[in-house]
């Protein structure tokens, strides 16, 4: 008989669940794909559907629902922090009660009124479910497990090692010492938003120089040999404030916060460089310390700073352990994910066994769209769509010569990606040879600031010849640099240029995809993990001679990846993509209809994709 557990994140941000049967990833899915709300953080009722009917099965047949923290831990620090912060913190203690004393605090109550059901609830502490998410769906029978983030119920960090089916978490950084705080308070100094900016912050860091890097660590951040961190909370506001940051913050940066969507200026770019290299020697200070209180050789990590690809590539390069794996689904998603296999394996004592590449399948764990639905047809004959349907050694070989042409294709087919990236079931491709490229996608396509790097795709079996990688990289989340013998040495007037000018400068045989520090954010493509887009790649391989080209998530600005039939027409519609494939249909942007819209009907399509 078999037996099934559904784990859940929801409450704070990017709610999420995950099932497993029998110790397998059936489905996991997060609630903003449904609601097309980013990060959204109410119930995830349409996850935990999906889930269910993935499995063929209904809530009464689940055998164990398990939350991915624990609330009452979470409000003894959040009411220890109000007394620590009084009278200061009141505006904030005012603001967050209601919510607690009238749902956070009766949880188990509460999500079983959200279910319709009468049953238990258990209850998994946050980092514990993030260093479960980390090394049980691993390759390694053993691994050091590294967590990062912003803060759990008192944990910000944590260390600790994974065997067969044992999870031990041995050190422990709490807050208000936070590795993530501290990213999230740049991320809004900077101007970009808590949660979702700091992959931006990330990527402008290449633009700028740490000239302020010396000033955050002797000022703000300090960092110990074993890389926990103390910060000066002199210079913060989260601790019962309604900000991250100070006015004694303000002083020390030169000025205020940069205003949301106003001019990204050096200041900005600077800052960007100093907070990601102080990031960077943290990462490597912890990393190092995880590898010498546990003797392994290989490392899991998880937690949202996980999620920072610059400082992971620099951690596989580096080559403190053999090989590092990092969970796809980082943030607090993955929590879901990580409670149910906390429970099946440490509260029931279910064996483990690693599988060789990992037990994750692609990540492709979300909602099919198929190559034949009756529904989808219909649904695309209502809008109006107009389509060829290909097999799939055609639909990949019209794909290759569609961007080898230059053109730009959003892929929409198979089991959506878990996780914020998109693996080439929800994607945008483009070539990466393309000087123009990336601006044209940035500004036409995703309508998101210039600078923001494109990630890679490449055959694994060629990624030596045109990155300087250490291992495979099958979930986009190490950076690595391009070849030396692939870049283009800049002239002497290149060279003077800085910040957003560095834009205008090709910088390799791949400039779409390198970015101004030569790095690329890598994704590697297999056969067996990938194998529709290993066709696509094999395909403009023997086209082009090139075995890379653009990946990018489907979707556009403020909005989360697509998940339908109709996700997808919509974000084609609304955007200057030249063609879309759902399930096995190609559409070609000049026999559709947007072409003949009106400007009132226009508008009403960005009206509905809230592009206005």
């Amino acid at each position: 008989m078999s037996s099934t557990v559904l784990g859940i994140s929801a409450y704070y941000h990017d709610a999420a669940a995950a099932l497993l049967r029998d110790g397998r990833i059936v489905a996991a899915a997060q609630e903003e794909r449904f609601t097309r709300i980013k990060g959204d953080a109410s119930f995830p009722h349409h996850a935990i559907a999906y889930c269910l009917a993935e499995a063929g099965i209904r809530l009464d047949d689940v055998d164990n629902i398990v939350f991915y923290e624990n609330v009452l831990e979470k409000f003894d620090r959040l009411m220890q922090s109000q007394l620590y912060a009084a009278p200061r913190g009141l505006p904030f203690f005012l603001r967050a009660m209601p919510r607690w004393l009238s749902r956070n605090l009766w949880l188990e109550r509460e999500m079983c009124r959200e279910m319709g059901i009468e049953r238990p609830i258990q209850f998994c502490e946050h980092h514990l479910s993030h260093a479960a998410s980390a090394f049980f769906p691993s390759p390694f029978e053993e691994a050091a497990i590294l967590t990062l983030d912003g803060v759990g119920e008192w944990a910000t960090s944590t260390i600790g090692v994974g065997q067969g089916n044992h999870i031990e978490l041995r050190e422990e950084q709490r807050f208000p010492n936070s590795l993530g705080l501290l990213y999230s308070a740049f991320t809004y100094f900077t101007g970009f938003k808590i949660n979702s900016g700091e992959y931006k912050l990330m990527g402008l860091a290449p633009y700028g120089k740490p000239l302020y890097r010396q000033r955050i660590l002797d000022e703000i951040a300090h960092i110990d040999e074993k890389g926990a961190l103390t910060l000066n909370q002199k210079y913060f506001n989260f601790i019962g404030g309604l900000t991250m940051t100070s006015p004694a913050f303000e002083e020390l940066f030169d000025g205020p916060p940069r205003k949301p969507e106003s001019l990204i200026t050096q200041r900005e770019m600077d800052i960007a460089a100093s907070i990601q290299s102080v990031t960077e020697e943290a990462v490597l200070a912890a990393a190092a310390h995880a590898r010498d209180i546990s003797g392994m050789r290989h490392l899991v990590m998880a937690g949202g700073v996980a999620l920072n690809v610059v400082a992971c590539g620099l951690l596989a390069r580096r080559k403190i352990f053999d090989r590092i794996w990092v969970q796809p689904a980082s943030g607090d998603a993955g929590g879901a994910l990580g409670a149910a296999c906390w429970h099946w394996h440490m509260v029931q004592g279910q064996l483990r066994r690693a599988q060789p590449g990992d037990s994750m399948q692609g990540s492709f764990l979300g909602p099919a769209i198929r190559p034949a639905d009756a529904e989808d047809d219909a649904l695309l004959r209502q809008l109006g769509a107009v389509w060829t349907e290909l097999d799939e050694e055609a639909l990949a070989e019209r794909i290759a010569e569609l961007i080898a042409e230059g053109r730009i294709v959003g892929l929409a087919r198979g089991r959506m990606e878990w996780g914020p990236r998109a693996l080439g079931a929800r994607s945008i491709l483009g070539d990466a040879r393309s000087p123009k490229m990336q601006a044209h996608m940035n500004l036409k396509i995703k309508f998101r600031e210039s600078f923001r790097p494109f990630a890679p795709m490449v055959l694994n079996e060629y990624r030596d010849e045109w990155f300087e990688t250490t291992q495979e990289s099958p979930y986009m989340l190490l950076v690595s640099p391009v070849r030396e013998d692939r870049r283009i040495a800049p002239g002497e007037e290149e060279r003077q240029l800085w910040g957003i000018d560095l834009l205008k400068v090709p910088r390799s045989e791949i400039p779409a995809v390198t970015h101004v520090d030569y790095s690329a954010r890598l994704q590697t493509i297999d056969a067996e993990r990938n194998p529709f887009m290993h066709k696509v790649l094999s395909r403009f391989m023997e086209r082009t001679g090139c075995p890379v080209i653009i990946n990018t998530s489907f979707n556009v600005r403020s909005e989360p990846i697509v998940c339908t039939c109709e996700d997808a027409y919509r974000c084609f519609m609304v955007t200057e993509m030249d063609a879309l494939v759902v399930g096995n249909r190609l559409l070609l942007r000049e026999e559709q209809r947007c072409g003949e819209m009106s400007p009132e009907e226009r508008a009403d399509w960005m009206r509905r994709f809230r592009l206005d």
